[in-house]
């Protein structure tokens, strides 16, 4: 009886930990891509260090997986760009286990032509349809622009998450979008020639309040779900040390995006762009009641961006039942001792998934993981 309660438990345990486990990449081929002339790389479905000495390409190779994941680089918007120097063209491949199927993810460039993406061989008809197929998550020394830098920084951070889980929203984004520059192309003709159709710029007005009505609502929503996560993560990572807010700026809070745009139209003819509306959303980060990016210290600021992310990545698996994969980039750095190690305890956890690291210390991560009991897999450059 005893022996068959342990089966009984194992295999109950075991089921939940692939609920969980079921995406991650097992294994990366590069030709031609930043630094790497030809290069293969494999990888565990836990815990993976790529450690090496600065500027031997160990954060082109989490950005090559952003790619698979994403269809882009995190650093570098220009595809062009990343094709190594002299070389014609690039090509990213991997093979992913998601959910017991093997798949092939392709990308490729060439100088000249546009960029190809496939699954399994077969070419997207729009990338925007890979998005959420293999969700991920990236912390980075480049995240401190979501304190810094302007707002479309940080509506940047919640597209990202809100179009991996839901793709209704990345559709209405992308028509938005599309409609605001044809807006911007409008009032900036109108200026050029003086000429101006009240009518031509209401149907704008209609189509942009439209689509942004419901990116508004899912947005918030999204919002009042994810916030408790968020301080739950901080709390964390901080040892319950500071209070942390997160709020959502909108002007859609206390007027409509038609009544904005009649009260703005005189302003947008004169500046020649779209004042108003969604794409001027913005988040508040706050610290014990103050702005993180003013009264936070670098440890601080540092805490509440890998907090952020943390919770990213736990909201994610909730929403989609298995974890994405975790991307972490020079990580340590500003990090007191006891916050590392409590955030590699955090990703240390049996359900948290696929992980994968780059730091220059390979003693350093091999003694903070054996303290945990992990078997990290090491990668060298």
């Amino acid at each position: 009886m005893l022996h068959y309660k342990f089966i009984v438990q194992f295999f109950a345990i075991y089921g939940f930990l692939t609920l969980f486990c079921v995406m991650h990449i097992s294994q990366l081929n590069l030709i031609g891509f930043k630094n790497y002339d030809q290069a293969t790389f494999l990888f565990t479905p836990t815990v993976n260090c790529i450690v090496g000495p600065n500027g031997t390409g160990k954060t082109n190779i989490l950005d090559a997986v952003h790619y698979l994941c994403f269809t882009k680089s995190f650093l570098n918007v220009i595809d062009t760009q990343n094709i190594k120097h002299h070389e014609p063209f690039f090509v990213i491949e991997g093979i992913f286990q998601r959910q017991e199927q093997e798949e092939h993810i392709f990308c490729g460039l060439k100088r000249g032509a546009k960029k190809q993406f496939k699954r399994n061989k077969k070419d997207y008809e729009r990338f925007s349809d890979h998005i959420g197929f293999l969700p991920a998550v990236v912390i980075a020394p480049s995240d401190i622009q979501l304190l810094i830098g302007g707002s479309d920084e940080r509506r940047k951070l919640i597209d990202t998450l809100i179009s991996q889980y839901n793709h209704k929203y990345l559709s209405e984004l992308i028509s938005y979008n599309r409609i605001l520059m044809q807006r911007n192309a409008y009032l900036k003709k109108a200026f050029e020639t003086r000429r101006f159709d009240d009518e031509a710029i209401g149907v704008y007005n209609l189509q942009l309040a439209d689509y942004g009505q419901t990116i508004y609502e899912i947005r918030k929503s999204f919002l009042d779900d994810f916030i408790p996560v968020f301080e739950q993560s901080y709390g964390f990572i901080s040892a319950q040390t500071e209070k942390v807010n997160l709020s959502y700026q909108s002007g859609l809070h206390k007027q409509n995006m038609l009544e904005s745009f009649e009260e703005s139209i005189e302003k947008d003819r004169l500046l020649q762009y779209t004042t108003t509306g969604v794409h001027k959303d913005d988040l508040l980060f706050e610290l014990n009641g103050y702005p993180v990016r003013k009264f936070g210290s670098q440890g601080q600021q540092k805490t509440y961006l890998i907090a952020l992310k943390i919770a990213e990545h736990e909201y994610l698996k909730k929403k989609m039942g298995f974890s994405p994969i975790l991307l972490l980039d020079d990580i340590f750095d500003k990090l007191d001792a006891s916050r590392a190690e409590l955030l590699i305890k955090k990703v240390s956890e049996p359900l948290f998934g696929q992980v994968i690291i780059t730091d220059t210390g390979k003693e350093k991560l091999s003694t903070i993981f054996s303290k945990f009991g992990v078997s990290a897999h090491f990668i060298n450059t």
